[in-house]
């Protein structure tokens, strides 16, 4: 979940489907437990009948109270695979990532958020 920009910045929530490559992206104004709620809630509407296994770093808000209370409510459908300290190279959203910050963000002057955001779409 980059940040990107000098001065201006713009959080995105991303999943990658292993399975087909398919990539549901979600721009944000924060990285927050409530932003990654959204994220979860549209995860959800894009894939109603799915159980969705999602690979996790141990950020803070994967783990926060209303996260918590999330799953309680909607567990069958979110299945959350942790990853272990300091091994992001095993989530597959990182090369997506990375791949974002080399052609998109690197080596460009970007003005405003709108620009940023602009450019990540």
């Amino acid at each position: 979940m980059p940040t990107f920009g000098h001065h201006a910045h713009v959080s995105v929530f991303g999943a990658v489907n292993v399975h087909d490559g398919d990539i549901v992206l979600h721009q944000a104004e924060a990285a927050n437990a409530a932003t990654f709620l959204d994220f979860l809630h549209l995860l959800k509407e894009r894939h109603p009948n799915w159980i969705i296994a999602l690979v996790l770093d141990n950020a803070r808000i994967h783990h926060a109270r209303m996260v918590k209370d999330f799953l309680r409510e909607e567990g069958q459908c979110f299945h959350f695979l942790y990853l272990p300290p300091y091994s992001l190279q095993l989530n597959p959203n990182e090369r997506l990532w990375k791949w974002l910050k080399d052609t998109v963000i690197a080596n460009a002057f970007h003005k405003d958020r709108h620009e940023i955001v602009q450019a990540v779409q």
